[in-house]
């Protein structure tokens, strides 16, 4: 019976069974959707300047305001660090306390 016990966080609003893990797949989807928003921050920081229809007016826009790939790089790295956090924590031993 001990096993089927269930325990609840955040007042009840979540719950599970205790002594499972996080599934396989939720896993690799944590490094995919990290990698992917990580990437969409790099690749896409000055905007979508080779597009035929908007590509003139996002230069535009990126001259008159400057924009500051200093500070998108470092909203990439803390994207980073945050998934790098809950990828360690998804991959890292289940114990209970």
């Amino acid at each position: 019976m001990a096993d089927n016990e269930i325990k609840d966080y955040a007042g009840g609003w979540i719950t599970e069974r205790k002594n499972t893990d996080v599934p396989t797949f939720l896993k690799f989807a944590y490094i995919v959707i990290t990698l992917g928003c990580v990437s969409y921050c790099v690749l896409f920081m000055n905007g979508v300047l080779n597009d035929t229809e908007r590509g003139r007016l996002v230069e535009q826009l990126n001259q008159a305001t400057y924009g500051s790939n200093t500070f998108m790089y470092l909203v990439a790295a803390l994207g980073l660090m945050a998934g790098l956090a809950v990828i360690v924590f998804a991959f890292k031993k289940l114990h209970e306390d």
